[in-house]
């Protein structure tokens, strides 16, 4: 996670909140591993990472299911993050319609939302072709790069979706 984050740090960053202190250390990321460890453990997120095909040590990617609520609202939120020299190759709208198969049959949560900033089209575009809905704009939605940003949301929801037992 370390060297696509070190790589992909011009790339990502103009999408991104700021990064904590340290983000680029191992160190970091040691702790954030283990952080999302637990996470998974108690049910509340799950981080899941792209590998590349010809080597498969290689992260190229990353995908974060976050802020997981069960009960009466079974949803979640989705990010992700994809190396630039990967870009346009169709790796990220295969990656999501899996991991959203998994999150709805396997997790089998209702709900995923997404949201991205208005000048993003290829996030646009990848959640469009996966079937997420626009429901709205936000304004001042998150901040980035020292200035709040608009972002649109929108979501996918599980037609199948059946009550546990």
């Amino acid at each position: 996670m370390l060297e696509f984050f070190r790589t992909n740090r011009d790339f990502l960053e103009p999408y991104e909140p700021p990064r904590p202190d340290g983000f680029y250390s191992e160190r970091f990321w040691r702790e954030q591993l283990s952080r999302h460890r637990r996470a998974f453990e108690a049910g509340t997120a799950i981080l899941l990472f792209m590998f590349a095909k010809e080597a498969s040590s290689r992260v190229v990617g990353q995908l974060s299911f976050t802020g997981i609520v069960r009960g009466a609202a079974q949803m979640c939120y989705l990010g992700y993050a994809l190396a630039e020299a990967e870009q346009g190759k169709g790796y990220m709208t295969e990656a999501l319609r899996e991991a959203i198969r998994y999150m709805f049959e396997e997790q089998n949560l209702h709900r995923i939302m997404a949201n991205f900033m208005p000048t993003n089209q290829r996030s646009n575009n990848v959640l469009r072709r996966l079937g997420f809905a626009i429901e709205g704009y936000a304004r001042d939605y998150l901040l980035i790069k020292g200035e709040w940003r608009d972002h649109v949301l929108s979501s996918i929801t599980n037609p199948s979706w059946q009550p546990e037992d």
